[in-house]
C-alpha cells in the first residue's frame, strides 16, 4: 500500500473513532521552538514541574526520545461538554468532568495503531498522550491542526481550542500535511485581559501565576496574591478559553460521552465539597484526571475558595 493511501486510511479510521482532527508531520528538530522553550525554562516559568527541565533534551530533539521516528501523527479530540454545575460555586476545568482522558485517548490510539501494524509488520512506534517528552503543540501545528494562541493553547479555526492533543510516532513514512502557518489571534487580547493572576503575556505563560498550575501541579502553599484570585476554581481553570472568540463562535459539545460530567459530581453542593473525605474523594475520582491534584491539593483549593 502506498503512503498516500495508507495515510488517508489512517485519517478515515481516526475520524470514525471520534477524533476531530488528524494531521501528519515529518519528524524534525525545530530549532526556533527549542530555543523559545529553553528561554521559558531559564525564566523558571515551569514552576515546580521539574520534569520539563529534566527531559528537555528529548523535548527539543525528538530523536533523543525515539531515534527511529520518521512520521508523527497528531490527533485532536474535542472534550467540551458545555454543561455547568449549578449546585455549587466551586469550579472544575471542563476537561476533567468525565473519565480520565489518558485512558479514553489511548484506547482510540491503539485501535489506529492496530490497523497500521496490520500493514507494517515490523512497525516501531510510541504512543503519546500528554506525558511523553514532546513539544506537543508545536508538533500539532506542524501537522496542520491549528496555531498556538496568545493563551498558549492550540486553536483550530473550525472547533476552537477545547481539544486534547495526542500523537503516534512511527518509523515509517506517511504523506505529510502542510503546517498551519497563520496566526489568527490578530489584535485580540481577551485571554490576556481576563486572566485574574496576570499569568499570560503574548504567547507566554508563567506557570507560577497560572490558576491551573497552582490548583493541580503546585503541591505547596499558594501565595496570597494568587490565592485571593482563584475565582472559585478548585481544579484547573478555563477562563482564557471561555473568553476566546474562537471558542465562543465554534465550540460544540463533544460526541465522546465519556467526557460528560458525572452525575455524582453534578450533584455536589458547596457543603459536600467542603466536607469531602478522603474515602469520598477516592471513590468519586477513581477514573478521573482529578486524581492528579491528590486529596490534599483538592482540600487546600476548596479551603482557599471558601467564602
Amino acid at each position: 500500500m502506498n503512503r498516500t493511501k495508507l495515510t488517508n486510511n489512517i485519517k478515515q479510521l481516526s475520524h470514525d473513532l471520534g477524533f476531530d482532527l488528524v494531521g501528519v508531520s515529518k519528524a524534525s528538530i525545530y530549532n526556533k521552538e527549542s530555543k523559545n522553550f529553553q528561554q521559558w525554562l531559564d525564566k523558571d516559568y515551569h514552576g515546580t514541574m521539574k520534569w520539563l527541565d529534566t527531559r528537555k533534551k528529548e523535548r527539543k530533539n525528538i530523536y533523543k526520545y525515539f531515534p527511529e521516528v520518521k512520521s508523527i501523527i497528531s490527533f485532536g479530540l474535542n472534550y467540551y461538554s458545555s454543561k455547568e454545575n449549578n449546585n455549587s460555586n466551586y469550579k472544575i476545568s471542563n476537561y476533567a468532568w468525565g473519565d480520565d482522558y489518558h485512558i479514553v485517548i489511548k484506547e482510540k490510539l491503539f485501535e489506529v495503531l492496530s490497523y497500521i501494524k496490520s500493514i507494517h509488520k515490523k512497525l516501531e512506534y510510541r504512543v503519546c498522550v500528554d506525558t511523553s517528552p514532546l513539544m506537543e503543540k508545536v508538533l500539532a501545528q506542524k501537522s496542520g491542526l491549528g496555531w498556538i494562541g496568545k493563551h498558549t493553547n492550540l486553536i483550530n479555526n473550525e472547533i476552537g481550542s477545547w481539544f486534547f492533543i495526542s500523537e503516534l510516532l512511527l518509523n515509517i513514512d506517511l504523506k505529510c500535511d502542510d503546517p498551519f502557518i497563520e496566526d489568527l489571534c490578530g489584535t485580540c487580547t481577551k485571554c490576556l485581559d481576563a486572566c485574574p493572576t496576570d499569568a499570560l503575556s503574548d504567547y507566554i505563560l508563567d506557570s507560577n501565576k497560572c490558576i491551573s498550575y497552582l490548583t493541580i501541579e503546585h503541591r505547596n502553599e499558594i501565595s496570597k496574591k494568587y490565592s485571593n484570585n482563584l475565582n472559585d476554581w478548585i481544579y484547573g481553570c478555563d477562563i482564557c478559553q471561555d473568553v476566546c472568540p474562537w471558542n465562543i463562535k465554534f465550540s460544540r459539545k463533544t460526541d465522546e460521552k465519556r467526557f460528560y460530567s458525572k452525575l455524582e459530581i453534578d450533584n455536589m453542593k458547596n457543603e459536600d465539597w467542603e466536607n469531602i473525605t478522603r474515602d469520598k474523594y477516592t471513590k468519586l475520582f477513581k477514573n478521573s484526571a482529578i486524581k492528579r491534584t491528590k486529596y490534599e491539593g483538592l482540600s487546600r483549593n476548596i479551603d482557599l475558595n471558601k467564602k
